[in-house]
């Protein structure tokens, strides 16, 4: 049986404006999922506000000793750093280069710390970072501990 043509006329005006708002709200949508490299449209912000530190050590020693050994860097690990952050800590190993003093690139291990805690305490925490970063050069003859702050939300 024929469709008359207002039938017709409906179902084609019916489709055009399904296809239409489809495609204004595609942009939206993928906007608001990130894809297709948009930035969102709307940012999500999860967790509390906090500091992520992260503090570069190296291992090669300058006045003739050894480098710092794994039980070494664990020992002032719990002497200097847990004290001050006995939440949690993250620490990964890696493999540096430094240029020293003299302009010599040195390639050694290096450990990095990772400190979370949160941004109304960074006034007293810089304190205890500042702290642990003079005790390892004093420790092991350093001549710099690097360190990297940046802020982030966190939550556990």
């Amino acid at each position: 049986m024929p469709i008359s043509k207002p039938r017709l006329y409906l179902a084609a005006l019916t489709a055009t404006i399904a296809l239409v708002a489809l495609g204004a709200a595609t942009p939206a949508v993928h906007a608001a999922l990130g894809s297709g490299g948009c930035a969102p449209a709307v940012s999500v912000q999860r967790g509390d506000a906090y500091i992520d530190t992260r503090l570069f050590f190296g291992t090669g020693r300058h006045n003739g000793e050894p480098p710092v050994t794994d039980q070494q860097f664990l020992a002032f690990i719990a002497q200097h750093v847990t004290p001050h952050f006995g939440s949690g800590l993250t620490i990964q190993k890696g493999r540096g280069q430094w240029r020293d003093r003299f302009g010599s690139i040195n390639h050694e291990r290096s450990y990095e710390l990772i400190l979370l805690y949160p941004a109304a305490e960074a006034h007293a925490r810089d304190a205890d970072i500042e702290e642990i970063r003079t005790a390892y050069k004093r420790a092991y003859g350093m001549e710099s501990v690097g360190r990297a702050d940046e802020a982030a939300r966190v939550n556990f």
